[in-house]
C-alpha cells in the first residue's frame, strides 16, 4: 500500500457528530469552497450549487422545522435525541442541484470532507435534513439560502472543529475485490 499526504487524509478521515462552538476561519472557508468548486462533475455540467451556512440562528430554525415535520422522537438520524441534524457544527454546508445530479454531489461531498480532514476539521455527511428541504414544508428556506426553485436538496455537511475522537470504525474486507484477465479465462 503507498501512504503518501493524500491516502493517509483519507484514510484518517472519519464522521464527527460533536463539535466545539469555534467558527472556523475564513482561510479554512476559502479552502473548503475552493475543494466544492474544484470538484469533477459530469461533461464538466459544474450542477451543483452551495450554500455555506454560519448563523447559528437560521440553523436552530431549520432543525425546529424539520423535527415538527418528522417527530421529535424519530431517530431520523445519529443521535437525534441529544443532537440537531447539524450537530451543533458551527458552519453547515448545503448542496444543491436541478436533476439528477446526486453523483455529482457525492464527488463535491468528499472533496469537501477531505479537504476539511487535511485542516483538523471535523465532518459529518447528513441526508436526512432532506426530508425538510425537499418537502413543501421546507421549501421556504430557498430564499434565504439563495436557491432556486428547480434546485433540490442532495446532502448536507456539518463541519467544524472536533469535540471528540471516536475509535475509526471497522471497514469491511469482503467488500472489495480484483477481477483479472486471468480469473476469467479459467471459466
Amino acid at each position: 500500500m503507498i501512504l503518501n499526504e493524500t491516502t493517509k487524509v483519507i484514510f484518517k478521515r472519519q464522521t464527527i457528530r460533536d463539535y466545539t462552538p469555534e467558527q472556523i476561519s475564513d482561510e479554512m472557508l476559502e479552502t473548503l469552497m475552493h475543494a466544492a468548486k474544484m470538484a469533477p462533475s459530469g461533461r464538466n455540467v459544474q450542477p451543483c450549487l452551495v450554500r455555506f451556512v454560519q448563523d447559528a440562528q437560521m440553523l436552530h430554525q431549520m432543525h425546529l422545522d424539520f423535527k415538527n415535520l418528522v417527530g421529535w422522537e424519530t431517530p431520523a438520524y445519529t443521535r437525534f435525541e441529544t443532537n440537531p441534524f447539524y450537530h451543533n457544527a458551527p458552519t453547515f454546508i448545503f448542496i444543491y442541484a436541478a436533476g439528477s445530479c446526486g453523483m455529482d454531489a457525492g464527488i463535491m461531498t468528499e472533496n469537501i470532507c477531505i479537504a476539511a480532514e487535511s485542516m483538523g476539521l471535523g465532518t459529518c455527511i447528513v441526508g436526512s435534513v432532506g426530508t425538510l428541504m425537499n418537502d413543501e414544508a421546507g421549501q421556504k428556506w430557498k430564499a434565504p439560502l439563495r436557491i432556486p426553485e428547480e434546485y433540490d436538496f442532495q446532502i448536507g455537511i456539518a463541519v467544524g472543529f472536533p469535540d471528540e475522537k471516536p475509535p475509526q470504525k471497522p471497514r469491511f474486507d469482503d467488500r472489495i475485490e480484483v477481477i483479472r484477465a486471468a480469473d476469467n479465462e479459467r471459466q
